[in-house]
């Protein structure tokens, strides 16, 4: 039972990532997160909803997943906003990260005296942040993502 404490706290700090919004537009119904497209580069018409702004968990381990991690924060919070689009302004790394404190001290108290030292150390990762607004694409004019082609460079 006590090893499952600390990694239940664990599960619960790395959930612990909000992500923040600013209305700038009318929300729609909400709709499925799964239903919300990532774009990099603006559509030809939306509206924008609300700007957003997200990092990943403090507990999050590798670039890919602290990524994937902002992505989801992002796709549900536009999708609770009835955004059927998230388009990304910018992203990087948010400040934070590993770091290690020392102190000493001592004290002297009628003739004895004593001395102490402590370290502390910080090993949560350095989060990924993203800003983005959350929009609404009309879904008629929603162009189907296509992947790249193969290239035959060799």
């Amino acid at each position: 039972m006590r090893t499952w404490i600390p990694l239940l706290l664990m599960t619960l700090l790395a959930a612990c990532a909000s992500t923040s919004k600013m209305m700038v537009g009318e929300a729609r119904p909400p709709i499925a997160p799964d239903q919300v497209r990532i774009y990099s580069q603006a559509p030809q018409h939306y509206q924008e909803i609300a700007v957003l702004e997200t990092q990943s968990g403090g507990f999050t381990y590798g670039e890919q997943a602290k990524m994937d991690q902002v992505l989801a924060n992002l796709r549900k919070s536009a999708a609770e906003l009835g955004a059927n689009g998230v388009l990304i302004e910018g992203h990087g790394n948010a400040y934070g990260g590993s770091s290690v404190g020392v102190g000493v001290g001592s004290e002297n108290w009628g003739g004895s005296s004593s001395t102490g030292v402590g370290i502390g150390v910080n090993i949560s990762p350095s989060p990924k942040h993203a800003r983005a607004v959350a929009i609404w694409v009309d879904p008629a004019e929603a162009q189907p993502y296509s992947p790249p082609a193969p290239s035959n460079d060799r």
